[in-house]
Parts: C-alpha cells; structure tokens; sequence
C-alpha cells in the first residue's frame, strides 16, 4: 500500500541524508561487503538522476579495519582505535570511489568531528562545502573523524547517527534515512514474537524511548536509541526520518515510491537555520539555572531570560557563548547565547534589570538572554 504522507515527504525534502551503518557495510567475518556497497551506490545514483541532492553518511571505517587486520574484535584502546580508523578509513573509500565511477560520479571526502559543527564560522564553511561538492554533481561522503577525535576533549559525535543528523539539520525541510540492520522501530525487542513494527511516529512521546532493545554488534557503536536521537534532532528542526533495514538491496527504492517500509518520523516544526545550529550543533560552554516563573516564561510565552529569574551560574563562559538554560531540578529546557559572562552573573542574578548597572557598572543588556538568541528545547 501507498501512502501520500511517505511520497509528500520523499518528494518535497530539500535534501536526502542517507546514514548507512557498519553491520550493513561489513560481513559476518568484519570484512566490507563489496556486493551491498555497489547496490547501495546503485540506488542512490539512481535517485540523484531525478535532481535530487544526496548527501552519505558513511559508518565502516574502524569496521573495515578491523575486518583487514584480521582482529577478533573492534579495539577499545583509543589509540588503536583511531589507528585502525585510519586504516580502514582508505578501503571504505576505495570502495565507494571505484562504485561511484561506475556512474561516472565523483566521491567527496568529508571527515568530520563534532567540534567542526559546534563552532559557528566552521558550521557555515562546512554548510558550502557540502553545496558546492553538489554543485560539482559529486556525493559528498561523510564520516567521524575518528583519527583525531578524543573522547576526553568531548570532540566525538559518539555515533554516526547523531552526525547524520547534525548533517541533515544544516538544511531546510532534510530526509534524513537511517539504514540500520532491524526494520524500524519496533514496540519491543524485535526477536520476540509479541513485538511489532511501528510504522509512524507523527510526534514524539517520552514512551518511545522505553520501546528500544538494544541490539549491539562488536563492529559498531550505535543502537536504536540513538537513531530515535537522531530522528527527534531532525524531527524538531523541521525534517522527517525514516529508519529502514539496509540488508534490503532494494531499501532506497521502496522508500522513494512511497512503499510503508521502515518508521517515518514526521517533521514537528521548522526552524531558522541559526537556531538549528544553536539548538542542536553548538557546544554548550556554560550552565544557566532557573526559577519556575523564569522556565514558564520561556517555554510558554516566548520571553527573553531576566536576571531576576536566574539562581545560579555553572561554568566558565564569556559573553556571546552557547548556554544551557536548566530548571532547578536539572531538566534541559533551551539554550542561548549569553549576553554576560560568569562572573556577571552571579552577580546580577537574582536582581531586577534596573539594578544591572548600579551592580557592574555598566548595562548593555536587560536580559542574561534575549528571545531572538535562545532556542527552546522539546
């Protein structure tokens, strides 16, 4: 059966994200699959023949090798990790390249870590590599820079699905397709006879993420949780997602005539391109808490963040940089761009924005953050 809904969003995304994870890449002995690969590279030159941007988002790097080195087992020294990364990094591409010649396209290399995209000036930069690699008619392919990233620096995505979405997120109304090796979301372990597929989530619920089972591999680091992540990043920015079963060769197809395979996500609202950057791609330097009558007025009437409704400051930050804003009980409700640094703060908050100057000698602000420069969180 056809659903309108599925072809409204396969034909008016702006942009298609396709996220292809490493237990679909990879064997059962680790090696690349070279035969899902060339399919894969198929399908999606199939689809940007009707002018439609693709951009791929590649897991397989340390999978590739592993598989090469012959190891039992992905490493967990981080060392050996981003030297097996680097290792298997040049055999991903190769087989990507050597495919994509077939259809007489160019593969794009984009190694990415996620302090690339927090980074305002280096988000746009990346933002134009990516059209002007379109532009050339390449398929830019996008992969975590696990050479460099360092876990104790924070500067990893974690899993490929949350960089596909900060991807994805860089662009008005995306589609963003996580190929995984389940069908979708299912209500339940997907092993049991109970379970069963959901194939449409219109809005998302705190129940979803009680649904997941985990179903981990040694040569990979995501899971469902991460794709439903994934999903409400892009979902709350304005795009939709569909998680699908790459071991389906014919998985992009069905997507595209409108086939119900998979779970689609349907887009909760749309964003400006600086707040999707703001509430989802920029690192947070900082930590603002908040009173009751503070967090109502940001998430139900639209206010900017007075000093009076501030009751502490956590951090080190200067003016101009991301902050969390929390309620008391430590619940995420927006971020922002701070119009005072730490120590100002803590010394204005509390007070009535007439009492700003009196305090720092100085008031170039009324608010600790105004409306245009915060971003609620759903």
């Amino acid at each position: 059966m056809i659903s309108i809904s599925r072809l409204e969003i396969v034909h008016t995304a702006q942009i298609i994200v396709v996220k292809v994870g490493t237990n679909v890449l990879t064997t059962r002995e680790g090696l690349l699959n070279r035969q899902r690969i060339n399919r894969l590279v198929e399908e999606i030159c199939r689809i940007r023949t009707a002018s439609r941007p693709v951009i791929l988002v590649s897991s397989g790097a340390v999978g590739a090798g592993v598989g090469l080195l012959g190891l039992p087992e992905r490493p967990t020294d981080h060392p050996k990790l981003q030297a097996v990364a680097a290792i298997g990094q040049s055999e991903l591409m190769k087989a990507y390249e050597e495919s994509l010649m077939n259809h007489n396209v160019f593969a794009g290399q984009v190694l990415l870590t996620a302090e690339d995209l927090s980074h305002r000036k280096r988000y746009l930069n990346i933002r134009n590599t990516f059209r002007s690699l379109l532009d050339y008619k390449a398929l830019p392919i996008v992969n975590e820079n696990d050479t460099v990233s360092v876990d104790e620096l924070h500067s990893t995505f974690g899993d490929n699905d949350r960089l596909a979405a900060l991807v994805a997120n860089q662009f008005p109304e995306p589609l963003l397709i996580l190929l995984t090796d389940v069908d979708g979301l299912y209500t339940g372990d997907p092993e049991l006879p109970d379970s069963h597929l959901i194939p449409v989530v219109d809005r998302w619920s705190a129940d979803l993420m009680d649904m997941v089972a985990e179903k981990r591999s040694k040569r990979s680091k995501g899971g469902m949780s991460s794709k439903l992540r994934a999903a409400r990043m892009v979902s709350n920015s304005g795009g939709s997602t569909i998680i699908a079963n790459g071991d389906d060769e014919n998985i992009l197809t069905k997507i595209f005539s409108g086939q119900e395979v998979g779970t689609v996500f349907f887009p909760n609202k749309q964003l400006q391109a600086r707040k999707r950057w703001l509430g989802f791609s920029a690192a947070a330097k900082g930590q603002l808490v908040v009173d009751e009558g503070a967090a109502q007025a940001l998430l139900h009437k639209g206010k900017s963040l007075l000093p009076i409704g501030v009751t502490d400051a956590l951090g080190k930050f200067e003016k101009g940089d991301v902050v969390v804003v929390l309620t008391t009980d430590g619940t995420e409700i927006a971020r922002g761009l701070s119009n005072y640094n730490t120590n100002d703060v803590l010394q204005i908050r509390r007070k009535r924005s007439g009492e700003i100057h009196d305090i720092l000698g100085y008031c170039p602000y009324e608010e600790v953050i105004s409306r245009d420069n915060i971003q609620i969180l759903d």
